[in-house]
């Protein structure tokens, strides 16, 4: 792992990372913010999944969480959304190729070489970061944006023994049914819906998967609302399997990051109060 730059913060260090990724074949660049702590201690962790044309460093410099992360003890882990590079597959649209990963292990050419980033996040940067931070495994959280958001939902769903808590904002919920959705997975994974659903929250629901609650922030003068976000389908979704919900309409709010930091300490806290 090598130290890009390490800065004191609020009462803690705000580091960026980067370190040669064998499931992704590139470079990968991450940040984490370690708040102060005790000798030996070990700090709970929530990760932080960014949306589509974002880096690690969207949230970072817009989406303060420092100050409140340092008061609650927690430790902050912003990835990349996809493997970048100019051996690395791009597409001239801002919604597949670098900066869209969508959070899948593509199957399909010319993608699968690199774009494994289910398992990078679920697997390899965990790995890492159990060796080189202060972090208690045994309490992690997840949490994103858009793409990032159906990113948190999916992966907590999908593994709902290791994450105490999730939540999203504006959350793409149905990529299955969306155009956004529908353009990725088709590249990524092929024509066979079938092979969509484990990355479908709202489907991944239906065929049985649980966690015990979910919180979503949505600006409700969001211009992706009605085509590509669809929360409702999420609610819908819990009310049928017993999923506790809470569904946030925020009048006025879009979908950028004024709307992110204007609600980022709720999230900090009600991720905390399942961590402790």
């Amino acid at each position: 792992m090598d130290v890009i730059s390490e800065n004191r913060s609020h009462g803690g260090v705000q580091g960026v990372y980067s370190h040669a990724s064998a499931v992704t074949g590139t470079d990968m660049t991450f940040a984490v913010f370690v708040p102060d702590h005790d000798d030996g201690a070990k700090l709970p962790l929530l990760w932080y999944l960014s949306g589509l044309t974002c880096t690690h460093a969207n949230v970072m410099e817009k989406g303060e969480y420092r100050r409140l992360a340092s008061e609650l003890g927690l430790i902050i882990i912003c990835p990349d959304t996809s493997p970048r590079g100019t051996n690395v597959p791009d597409d001239p649209s801002y919604d597949m190729g670098q900066g869209a990963g969508f959070y899948v292990d593509a199957t399909e050419s010319p993608w699968a070489e690199h774009f494994q980033m289910r398992s990078y996040i679920e697997q390899e940067l965990p790995e890492l970061i159990t060796e080189q931070f202060p972090v208690d495994m045994t309490r992690q959280g997840i949490f994103g944006h858009s793409m990032g958001g159906h990113g948190a939902l999916t992966i907590a769903l999908r593994n709902p023994d290791r994450f105490k808590s999730v939540s999203a904002f504006a959350p793409i919920v149905s990529p299955s049914t969306v155009p956004w959705g529908q353009k990725a997975l088709d590249q990524y994974l092929g024509n066979n819906r079938e092979d969509w659903r484990k990355y479908d929250s709202c489907a991944l629901i239906a065929d049985g998967a649980r966690v015990p609650d979910i919180l979503v922030d949505q600006g409700m003068a969001d211009n992706f609302l009605e085509e590509q976000l669809q929360p409702e389908l999420l609610s819908e979704a819990c009310k049928t399997a017993g999923i506790e919900m809470e569904l946030n309409m925020r009048p006025d709010h879009d979908h950028s990051y004024n709307f992110i930091s204007s609600f980022m300490d709720n999230h900090l806290r009600w991720h905390a109060d399942r961590l402790r």
